[in-house]
C-alpha cells in the first residue's frame, strides 16, 4: 500500500507487480490539480481516493483535544545552545 500520488512511484509499483504483489495506492483526486498522477493510478491494482474514506476515518475538527502551542526557540537561542554543546 502506497500513500502517495507521486508519479515517480509508478516504476516501483510495476516492479512489485512483476514480483506478484498487488499494489494499492491511496491519494486524492479532489484537489486541483489532483494529487494522484494518472500513470500511478492506472498502474495500481487498486486506487483509493481519500475523499471516499472521510466518513470512515475522518473526525470533526471540533472534537480534537486542545493542545498548548509548543515553544519554538528563537534562532539566537538555537545558536547559543549549539555553541554550548561544542564547548
Amino acid at each position: 500500500m502506497i500513500f502517495s500520488g507521486d508519479g515517480d512511484f509508478r516504476s516501483l509499483v510495476e516492479a512489485l507487480q512483476y514480483k506478484g504483489k498487488r499494489v494499492t495506492v491511496v491519494s486524492t483526486l479532489t484537489t486541483n490539480p489532483p494529487m494522484a498522477a494518472d500513470e500511478l493510478r492506472r498502474q495500481a491494482d487498486q486506487f483509493i481516493d481519500l475523499a471516499n474514506l472521510e466518513k470512515e476515518i475522518g473526525r470533526d475538527p471540533g472534537e480534537r483535544a486542545h493542545r498548548e502551542p509548543r515553544h519554538r526557540p528563537e534562532p539566537v537561542e538555537q545558536f547559543e545552545r549549539e555553541s554550548l554543546m561544542e564547548t
